[in-house]
């Protein structure tokens, strides 16, 4: 049975009850094989974002373009007996929200970390009515994207080779261009 993330965060937020959220996550990931611990939980950091840098840079390998958006944007971890993932995203307009970083360690991958905090921020940004997400355009990436609810949207020539100072890599595949993909309500 697949669980409603945006009705649970509605419920934690109304009812205070993060407990009954952190349950629910593990009620779910139980049933899908997924491995948390008991003392899985997502907070949101608001100092010293840089205390997590070596992992924002698993996603985005360039200091100078993850200052561009860490300090305006909300940041959140996932520590599950220890920092597993981060993600930052920032409000781009009215109801549009995007989701510029996210990063797992790479022992945490293919766990649904990823996908929990991708469902967290959906499901607790109350004003979000689309949500994007930019990535290069290689197979596993968009699959990821595609398996939590996000669309190709449109794409950014040359973002990768214009953007950054060296060439970026990616499952073995030079990055070019980058790819947007959206989520709605």
């Amino acid at each position: 049975m697949a669980w409603d993330y945006e009705k649970l965060s509605r419920m934690a937020i109304t009812n205070g009850s993060a407990e009954e959220l952190i349950q629910a996550i593990k009620d779910y990931d139980a049933a899908h094989g997924e491995a948390h611990s008991d003392m899985m939980n997502i907070r949101k950091i608001t100092d010293n974002k840089k205390k997590y840098l070596d992992l924002l840079l698993l996603a985005d390998e360039q200091e100078d373009m993850i200052d561009k958006y860490l300090e305006r944007g909300e940041m959140f971890v996932l520590d599950d007996n220890g920092i597993k993932a981060e993600c930052v995203i920032t409000q781009e307009g009215d109801g549009v929200y995007e989701l510029k970083n996210i990063a797992v360690l790479s022992d945490y991958q293919r766990k649904g970390y990823g996908k929990s905090l991708i469902e967290f921020l959906f499901s607790s940004c109350t004003g979000c009515s689309t949500m994007f997400v930019g990535t290069g355009g290689v197979p596993s990436a968009l699959t990821f994207y595609n398996k939590c609810g996000f669309t190709e949207s449109h794409q950014i020539k040359n973002f990768f080779i214009d953007n950054y100072n060296h060439p970026m890599f990616e499952d073995g595949e030079q990055l070019v261009d980058m790819v947007y993909l959206k989520r709605e309500r």
